[in-house]
């Protein structure tokens, strides 16, 4: 009887990784089944439908996920526009642009810091020598940012910085280093810690970082760290020849719309690896890697992170509060109109240029996975007042524990 147990349980535990393997997904419920309204749900149909009716984008995926399970799954319009119709389906591949920041980047770097291989309080320049300091009236030097200063936009560094000048310094493609030791001596717009500015060049930093600590490039690192233990086959950088025709297609440049190629310049001048985007993934895929946040770092048996971690990672960091952001994650700042008006504000997310979003309440274990191609074909779609309503339509329909 003992080995027959015995062997049940092994069949078990390789079925699980069989399972992980061929990609995790959430299971599909009943809303009623986790405390929701069903006619509630029914009324995103008509909110998405009416937003692809006005072109405001092709076409979108809306997942809605409640205690690990999945209430709502759908594809609404198109794929792509040009160069001529493609219908969108459900399980398609999207760029998630800076959706990467909290989901690779700054997963990542909190690994390392559970391995005690670095600290957030470490000083950005141990890291990178030339990262360059504020400096205010009478030459005066400003206060050396942190790891912290960088997960939190606190550091700084501008918004952006010139692609097509970027190339013509260090060529193109070039790589990750050379280009963060370009950002590492722009001058700094404010004294460290003193007001949020969000920074794609932040995150470029941090990925140089993970590479510089761990031996590996942040998407070696994130695939073999996040994404393959927790059964996320259908998310990476740079997607394999394979599945490119099942990438959503985003902008027109020279005259073709990009398939699995990195909507994002400074990203696209890297090779397509970056911290700042560069990651494509599904609305399944990410609707797991939710699942993983609030079941406390874990799930199906895979621990990614520390529940103490994810506490830390989506509350605002102290140090800097009225940055209004956790560590990699959105809580209360301008870009926090995802959030919708009903939620708290102990949920948090992140949206993407190219028309992605994820929304996570812990207190009604809720995930809203939002992802649209809006800047197909012209970077002229709009999804900004569409992401609150979703929400607002969602959170209503939360009628019981």
């Amino acid at each position: 009887m003992r080995r027959s147990l015995s062997s049940i349980a092994l069949v078990l535990i390789v079925l699980a990784g069989l399972a992980r393997e061929a990609g995790a997904a959430l299971q599909a419920a009943k809303p009623e089944s986790v405390g929701m309204s069903s006619a509630q749900l029914a009324l995103l149909d008509r909110l998405v439908t009416e937003a692809v009716a006005r072109k405001d984008f092709p076409g979108a995926v809306l997942l809605v996920a409640r205690k690990g399970k999945v209430v709502y799954r759908k594809a609404f319009g198109l794929s792509q526009w040009v160069p001529e119709e493609k219908p969108l389906t459900a399980d398609m591949i999207f760029d998630m642009a800076s959706v990467t920041k909290p989901v690779a980047t700054a997963t990542s770097i909190m690994i390392l810091v559970e391995r005690g291989q670095i600290r957030l309080w470490d000083r950005v320049r141990t890291y990178v020598p030339e990262f360059s300091a504020w400096y205010g009236e009478k030459g005066r030097r400003g206060e050396e940012a942190k790891l912290y200063n960088l997960l939190t936009h606190t550091s700084g560094l501008p918004p952006y910085t010139d692609a097509k000048e970027a190339a013509r310094k260090l060529g193109d493609p070039c790589t990750m280093a050379d280009l963060v030791k370009l950002i590492a001596g722009i001058p700094k717009e404010r004294p460290v810690g003193e007001g949020f500015v969000y920074s794609c060049l932040n995150y470029i930093t941090l990925a140089h970082i993970v590479h510089k600590v761990s031996g590996q490039p942040i998407d070696v690192f994130a695939a073999e760290n996040i994404f393959k233990p927790l059964g996320m086959t259908r998310t990476f950088y740079n997607p394999p020849a394979a599945v490119r025709d099942q990438c959503v297609p985003t902008e027109v440049i020279d005259g073709a719309p990009l398939r699995g190629i990195v909507h994002d310049p400074l990203a696209r001048l890297q090779g397509g690896v970056s911290g700042n985007a560069g990651l494509f993934s599904t609305a399944d895929d990410l609707a797991v890697f939710a699942q993983m946040l609030l079941d406390g770092g874990a799930l199906g048996g895979v621990r990614i992170l520390s529940p103490l971690t994810v506490a830390r990672m989506t509350e605002i960091y102290p140090r800097v509060g009225a940055s209004g952001r956790g560590l990699g994650w959105d809580i209360d700042t301008d870009y926090s109109n995802l959030r919708g008006d009903l939620f708290g504000l102990a949920s948090y997310g992140h949206s993407g240029y190219t028309g992605t979003s994820v929304w996570i309440d812990p207190q009604t274990r809720t995930t809203v996975v939002l992802l649209t191609n809006r800047v197909h074909p012209n970077d002229k779609g709009d999804i900004v007042a569409l992401r609150g309503k979703v929400a607002n339509v969602v959170a209503a329909s939360i009628r019981g524990q």
